[in-house]
């Protein structure tokens, strides 16, 4: 079985969780400095080099000003298609 890092839908979720940063007009060292991490923390789930949990999901949408249920729904919708 294929890690869960490694599937498309894992890369699907990376790709928004990137661009509402990047919506948010926030680099990785402001978010990082948000979570009271180093700027290699958002590096390396952002390149899936290391995976996020729900808790650490939650964290990082907050410091984005985001709402979590909004990436699940969009998630939910896109996967329907």
């Amino acid at each position: 079985m294929t890690k869960s890092i490694f599937t498309d839908n894992y890369q699907f979720f990376l790709k928004r969780l990137i661009a509402i940063r990047k919506s948010a007009n926030i680099t990785q060292q402001e978010l990082a400095q948000k979570l009271g991490r180093h700027q290699s923390y958002v590096s390396k789930y952002e390149n899936a080099e290391r995976r996020i949990d729900v808790i650490e999901l939650i964290e990082i949408l907050n410091a984005l000003d985001f709402d979590p249920t909004h990436l699940v729904n969009m998630i939910k919708q896109e996967w329907k298609n």
